[in-house]
C-alpha cells in the first residue's frame, strides 16, 4: 500500500510540473536562500513550537531538495530511488500512528520555507493534513514602506491577537475591519472557541466560494470579507453551499472593487455626470406611455424634533415634492435604527414601493448595503463619505469650503484672543472641515490659535465650558441645529459669553437642491448610464459650485467682512483651493510645498491637524455611544485603529 501511495503522489507531481510549465511558472519548490541573504535568516526569531496551516508552506531551505519536489510539495524521484523507500515508510508511518515529530522552518511574510521535515510535509500534503506541527523561526521584512510589507505587518497585528494565519487580504486595512466587523476593539485577543468557530466558518466559505485547489487566495479572504459586510458573521453560519454561492454572485462586483487601488471615483460637480444614450427611431415613431412617478423613501436615524441633521434632510424632502409636483412621491421614515438594525425599516420602504431611497447617515449605511444588494432594481445612496461600495453610491457636501470662509470670518474678529472650534465626530470629510476653518483664520490673522474641541466627548455644552474656561467667547460650533434643543451652545460662529450668544455667521445645507440634482440624474436616466461607465464606487461630493451648500452671514457682521466672505466664496467657485501650500502640520512638518495643492484623496482622509490648532482628534474610547457607531462605519483609520 505504502508503494502505491508513492506512485499516486508521483503522478500528481508530474502532472503539477507539466501545469507549471504550460502556465510559464518555475515546476520545483521555491528556495529560502534564493532571495534571501543567508545572515537575514540567521537574525530570525524563534516562535517556539506550533500548528501551522499546511497549504502555507510553500518551500525549503535545502537547495538539495528543491528538485526533490514538485511545487505543489509531491515527490518526483524515482519509484526505485531511496528517496522513494524512505517517503513510503513515512506514508506506513503516518497511517499507523502519525507523524509527531515537528519539523523545522523559516517564515517569512507569512509563508513558510522547510529545513529539516521536507519528506513528512510531503506525505501530510499527500493526505491533506490541514496543519503541520514545526518550530518555526521568523525572518521579518525590511521595512521599505513596499505595499507587501505594510500588509505583513497588517498580518501580523492581527495575528498577534487572533492567532490566525488566514484569511488573507489583499488589502492591509481589511485585517483591523474584519476585527471590527466580528464586534471586537482593535487589540482585543480572541478566545481559543473564537477562533476554531471562525477558522470553521472560513474553511466552509472557501469550500463554497473556491471549491477547486487547496491554496491560499487572497481573492476568498476580500469575498468573505464583502460577505460579512452585507450579510453579517452571523449570516455566514447556518448557510448550506448553495446559498453561499448565490450570496456570492449577487455581491460578485463589489468583491472585484476590493482589488483595485483606487476602487472610488468621485464626482465634484453634477455636471461630471456621464451622457445618456440618444433614442433610436423606434422610440421616436412609438407613442409615449404615461410615465409612472417614481416614489423616492428617505430613511432617518432619527426625527426632525431630536436632530437638526435629520431637520435639515426633512426640508430636502419637501422641496423635492414641491419642485418636482406629481413627478416624484416622498415618504420618509424615522427612528430606523430603534430596533438596532435599520434593515427593517428599509424593507419596509421598499415593500411600500419606493424604487429610490436615500439613508440620511453613515449609521445607515450596513443596511444600506444589504437592501441594495438584495433589491437590485431598488436605487440606494447613503449620505456619508469615502465608502468603497459598488452597489450603492454615496453623497455629502464639501463643507470644508464653507469652513474656510467663516474660519477668515473669525479672524477678522479675533484680534489677539484665540477662536474655539467644535467637530462632532473624527469621521471622514470632518478633519478637512477643521483644518480649512484653522487655515481660514490663519489666512487673516496669523498670529490667534484654533481651540479644537469634540461634541462627542461629553457633549456639546460641555465641549463650549471646556473653551469658555480657557478664555475663548468666539466659537464655531455645530453645523445644524433643530428648532426644539434648548442647547446653549447654539450653531455656526458665534459670540458666546455670561450675556448670552451673538451669531454671527452660519453653514448652509442645502440639502433640497441636492436630492433635486440627484433626482433628476436618475430621472433622466444619467444615474444609470454613470453607473455603466465606470467600475468603480462612486460617491458625490458636491460643494459651493453646485450651490448645495452656503455662508449665512448675520447683520451684526461688519459690511466689510461681509464682502471679504462674498468675495472668497466667488474665488472657490472659480477654482481657488483652501488647501493651498505651504502647509505644516502641529508638529512643524511641512505636509505640502510651496504652490502646491492637496489632493481630493488627501482632503478626504486627512488625519492631522495643522499647525495653529491646540487640540487633538480623540481616541475611539473617549466617544460617546453616538461618536463609536459613526466611526465604526466611517472613522478615520487612526481612530478605528485600522492603521
Amino acid at each position: 500500500m505504502p508503494d502505491s501511495y508513492y506512485k499516486d503522489a508521483l503522478k500528481l507531481a508530474q502532472r503539477e510540473v507539466r501545469a507549471c510549465a504550460a502556465r510559464g511558472e518555475h515546476p520545483y519548490l521555491p528556495l529560502l536562500d534564493d532571495f534571501l541573504p543567508s545572515e537575514r535568516i540567521k537574525s530570525g526569531v524563534s516562535l517556539g513550537t506550533k500548528w501551522i496551516p499546511s497549504e502555507l508552506i510553500v518551500g525549503t531551505r535545502n537547495a538539495g531538495r528543491a528538485g526533490a519536489f514538485a511545487r505543489n510539495f509531491l515527490p518526483l524521484l524515482s519509484e526505485t530511488s531511496e528517496f522513494a523507500s524512505k517517503w513510503s515508510a513515512l506514508c506506513e508511518a503516518h497511517v499507523a500512528e502519525g507523524i509527531r515529530d515537528p519539523i523545522t522552518c523559516y517564515e517569512y511574510m507569512n509563508r513558510y520555507y522547510v529545513e529539516e521535515g521536507n519528506k513528512r510535509v510531503s506525505v501530510l500534503k499527500f493526505f491533506g493534513a490541514p496543519t503541520v506541527y514545526a518550530k518555526v523561526i521568523r525572518i521579518m521584512p525590511e521595512q521599505n514602506g513596499s505595499r507587501e510589507v505594510e500588509l505583513y505587518n497588517a498580518f501580523l497585528e492581527f495575528n498577534r491577537c487572533s492567532n490566525m494565519h488566514l484569511p488573507e487580504f489583499s488589502k492591509p486595512q481589511s485585517y483591523a475591519k474584519l476585527q471590527r466587523l466580528l464586534g471586537k476593539a482593535p487589540d482585543e485577543v480572541w478566545t481559543e472557541d473564537e477562533r476554531r468557530d471562525f477558522m470553521a466558518a472560513y474553511h466552509y466559505f472557501r469550500e463554497a466560494y473556491a471549491p477547486t485547489g487547496n491554496k491560499a487566495d487572497t481573492s476568498v479572504g476580500d469575498a468573505l470579507l464583502v460577505y460579512i459586510e452585507v450579510y453579517g458573521y452571523a449570516g455566514l453560519r447556518g448557510k448550506s453551499a448553495a446559498d453561499i454561492k448565490k450570496a456570492v454572485a449577487k455581491v460578485h462586483e463589489e468583491i472585484a472593487l476590493k482589488k483595485e487601488d483606487a476602487p472610488i471615483e468621485v464626482k465634484l460637480d453634477p455636471s461630471e455626470t456621464g451622457s445618456v444614450e440618444k433614442p433610436g427611431l423606434l422610440s421616436k415613431v412609438l407613442p409615449k406611455a404615461e410615465p409612472k412617478p417614481i416614489k423616492v423613501a428617505f430613511i432617518h436615524d432619527k426625527t426632525p424634533e431630536t436632530s437638526g441633521w435629520t431637520y435639515n434632510h426633512e426640508r430636502g424632502r419637501i422641496h423635492v415634492e414641491r419642485v418636482f409636483g406629481g413627478d416624484i412621491e416622498t415618504s420618509a421614515y424615522f427612528n430606523a435604527l430603534d430596533d438596532g438594525d435599520a434593515s427593517k425599516e428599509i424593507e419596509h420602504a421598499i415593500a411600500d414601493g419606493n424604487s429610490v431611497i436615500f439613508t440620511t447617515s453613515p449609521r445607515l449605511l450596513s443596511a444600506s448595503l444589504r437592501a441594495a444588494v438584495e433589491h437590485p432594481k431598488v436605487t440606494v445612496l447613503n449620505c456619508s463619505l469615502n465608502i468603497s461600495h459598488r452597489y450603492i453610491r454615496t453623497y455629502y457636501a464639501r463643507m470644508y469650503e464653507v469652513k474656510f470662509i467663516i474660519g477668515a470670518i473669525a479672524g477678522t474678529l479675533a484680534q489677539s484672543s484665540d477662536v474655539g472650534y467644535i467637530c462632532d465626530y473624527p469621521i471622514y470629510g470632518q478633519v478637512a472641515g477643521i483644518n480649512a476653518f484653522a487655515l481660514g483664520v490663519q489666512m487673516v490673522n496669523p498670529l490667534v490659535k484654533v481651540r479644537l474641541e469634540w461634541s462627542s466627548v461629553g457633549g456639546v455644552d460641555a465641549a463650549t465650558k471646556r473653551l469658555r474656561q480657557s478664555g475663548v467667547k468666539l466659537i464655531s460650533t455645530q453645523d445644524t441645529r433643530s428648532l426644539r434643543e434648548k442647547s446653549a451652545s447654539g450653531f455656526g460662529l458665534a459670540i458666546i459669553d455670561e450675556n448670552g450668544q451673538t451669531p454671527l455667521a452660519r453653514p448652509i445645507w442645502k440639502w433640497g437642491r441636492y436630492y433635486e440634482a440627484l433626482l433628476r440624474l436618475i430621472r433622466d436616466g444619467k444615474f444609470k448610464a454613470e453607473y455603466e461607465e465606470s467600475s468603480r464606487a462612486l460617491n458625490y461630493y458636491w460643494g459651493l459650485s453646485a450651490d448645495v451648500i452656503g455662508v449665512e452671514c448675520f447683520s451684526v457682521l461688519p459690511e466689510s467682512v461681509r464682502r471679504l466672505a462674498a468675495m472668497l466664496r466667488d474665488s472657490i467657485c472659480s477654482g481657488v483651493e483652501p488647501f493651498r501650500g505651504p502647509l505644516f502640520n502641529q508638529e512643524g512638518t511641512k505636509v505640502i510645498g510651496d504652490q502646491q495643492s492637496l489632493t481630493l484623496e488627501q482632503i478626504i482622509e486627512m488625519d492631522w491637524l495643522v499647525e495653529n490648532i491646540v487640540g487633538r482628534i480623540p481616541t475611539y474610547d473617549e466617544l460617546d455611544e453616538t461618536g463609536k457607531a459613526t466611526a465604526d462605519v466611517v472613522g478615520l483609520d487612526t481612530v478605528t485603529g485600522e492603521k
